[in-house]
């Protein structure tokens, strides 16, 4: 089983590319720096319910719709 950082990284790096934005842009859409989402999309950090929150408005969705689809990857 995979960890959850991992699969919430590769959710959000996926529903990046679909929008068609960089990293560096999408970092600020949602109020974190460049260097923190390259991390949060590698699964290498565990990211706060604030900043979970900051990511899915970033990628205008419901954080409960983010959920939904990390969950189908567990």
């Amino acid at each position: 089983m995979q960890k959850i950082e991992k699969i919430f990284g590769r959710v959000v790096r996926q529903k990046r590319e679909k929008m068609q934005i960089s990293q560096e842009a999408f970092a600020g859409m949602a109020g974190v720096h460049h260097t923190y989402m390259s991390e949060i999309e590698l699964g290498k950090v565990q990211v706060s319910i604030g900043i979970a929150e900051q990511v899915a408005q970033a990628l205008d969705m419901p954080l409960s719709k983010l959920w939904r689809d990390i969950e189908r990857e567990l």
